[in-house]
């Protein structure tokens, strides 16, 4: 591809890097971005920098905050006593937008995935750990979609747990197998979350 501008040319080459967007798809958003008042590239830029030097990761649930306490964590309206186990933020705004879970999250940062190098110390499963020795805790739910991975990574942390003697449930599988959790509808999520079963049959 031959740019008549470096400074173009770079703006593709960055834009390019974003998931599921190639050469010619960062070409058109980068040109359609010079069609546009620079007030509206100049606020896209001023978000995203914001975005990188002020975004939080909440010190109880490791969700994405402004605060260092996240909004969910802080409402005192919701059940301590139960947590919800997802792998990152998205699957907690799946789950919230459901409204039929009142729990916390925890937010794992990922799946194990020995392929991928990502082991359980890369994880924050240890946290997780140290909230239920606390003995506050009485239920944790395994919402982690359904691939070799994440089972895998709820069976560790199942193992992990199961000295404590608290519930272990996983959601119901009107979760396809192999689907991710954020691609299903809010329906079927929420059913799946208030007909969870105890992980232990699931296995």
């Amino acid at each position: 591809m031959n740019f008549s501008s470096k400074l173009l040319e770079n703006a593709v080459n960055e834009v390019s890097q974003l998931p599921g967007i190639g050469k010619r798809t960062a070409l058109r958003l980068v040109l359609h971005l010079l069609k546009q008042p620079n007030t509206h590239t100049h606020q896209l830029a001023t978000a995203l920098t914001s975005l990188v030097d002020e975004i939080k990761l909440c010190k109880k649930c490791h969700n994405i905050s402004d605060f260092e306490i996240c909004e969910i964590c802080a409402n005192p309206s919701r059940n301590e006593e139960i947590i919800c186990v997802v792998e990152d933020i998205r699957d907690v705004m799946a789950i919230e937008n459901t409204s039929r879970f009142k729990g916390l999250y925890h937010v794992l940062g990922g799946k194990i995935s020995p392929i991928e190098g990502v082991g359980p110390q890369n994880l924050t499963i240890d946290s997780l750990v140290e909230k239920v020795e606390k003995g506050i805790v009485k239920e944790v739910i395994f919402a982690l979609s359904s691939t070799i991975e994440g089972d895998t990574t709820n069976f560790y942390i199942f193992k992990q747990l199961e000295k404590y003697g608290i519930k272990t449930s996983t959601i119901a599988r009107g979760i396809a197998v192999g689907d991710e959790l954020e691609y299903a509808d809010e329906v079927t999520l929420g059913r799946s979350i208030v007909n969870r079963i105890p992980f232990e049959n699931s296995l």
